[in-house]
């Protein structure tokens, strides 16, 4: 019954997002003039289809499954509850809604390396510096294929430094898919932000 009460929640959970969350932030001017760009909000929601579709096969799954079956009532479910508070899905779940909160002052970047961090503890990780490379590792390997192949705007954060150094990497990377093109725009914000996150470093450092 717990399975099926989480697969309901969250296909109501996605439906909402889908409506609500997936695009806040502005569309930059140059993609809403190229016809062939595709909006930010495209990949997100796509995503959150095929995942609404797999929680519909797998609620009637379920229900196929346990049917009949006499821990599949809800009472048998309140008295799991307990368990379900110290169970490592629920510790999952938190990390997941934590990151919600913290994703925007703190930028994709830190956000990325913190849950994959978080994860791999609960998992049960025990070197914490070979856990720590594996999430910079596939935070910037996300972060190559969203922002600079895909062309998706990910989250700065709001904190100075931080905001400096995603704007750092973004115009890197720009900079490199425009080194056949003769664009130095990129190359110069790169640079621009580079500075500034030294600064903003150098000053908290006193």
């Amino acid at each position: 019954m717990f399975e099926l009460i989480l697969n309901v929640l969250l296909f109501l959970f996605f439906g909402w997002a889908s409506f609500t969350h997936v695009l806040e932030a502005a569309v930059p001017v140059k993609v809403l003039k190229n016809p062939y760009a595709l909006n930010p909000d495209v990949w997100p929601k796509a995503i959150i289809l095929l995942l609404e579709i797999c929680l519909l096969i797998n609620i009637v799954q379920i229900i196929r499954k346990n049917r009949g079956k006499p821990d599949f009532t809800l009472g048998a479910f309140l008295k799991k509850i307990p368990v379900f508070f110290t169970s490592k899905l629920f510790l999952g779940m938190v990390i997941l809604t934590v990151s919600s909160f913290i994703l925007e002052p703190l930028g994709f970047i830190v956000t990325a390396i913190l849950v994959l961090f978080a994860y791999g503890k609960l998992l049960g990780a025990k070197k914490m510096g070979n856990l720590l490379i594996a999430s910079v590792l596939i935070t910037f390997v996300l972060y190559i294929v969203f922002s600079g192949m895909l062309s998706v705007n990910l989250p700065r954060g709001t904190i100075g430094f931080l905001r400096n150094f995603a704007l750092m990497l973004e115009g890197g990377v720009q900079a490199i898919k425009n080194l056949f093109k003769g664009g130095s725009k990129e190359t110069t914000e790169a640079v621009e932000a580079g500075v500034a996150l030294l600064t903003n470093v150098r000053l908290m450092l006193g």
